[in-house]
């Protein structure tokens, strides 16, 4: 798998596989995630969501192009972060 979720999909196997329901329950990553997320810690759950709204965003396509965003980046910014000024205004002082 390559792509921008490769690395949270390794830490999240990292913690899955550092989590009681694998290690002392013997289950497999797998079934801790799709049965027994609630067992797991906190941070394996937060790292599964973070990996499914990657996923998510690399299928779509108003992000095909400009692929996912930062996850500490949010809101509906311009690229490059500019902003549209009407020019007919005059700036206030």
């Amino acid at each position: 798998m390559v792509g921008s979720c490769l690395y949270i999909r390794n830490d999240l196997a990292d913690c899955v596989t550092k989590s009681d329901c694998y290690l002392k329950e013997g289950k497999s990553a797998q079934e801790c995630i799709t049965s027994h997320m609630a067992e797991l810690p906190l941070e394996c759950q937060q790292l599964y969501k973070s990996f499914v709204e990657c996923r998510r965003g690399m299928l779509d396509m108003r992000k095909r192009f400009r692929g996912n965003a930062p996850p500490a980046a949010g809101g509906n910014n311009a690229p490059g972060g500019t902003t549209q000024v009407d020019s007919n205004t005059p700036a206030s002082s």
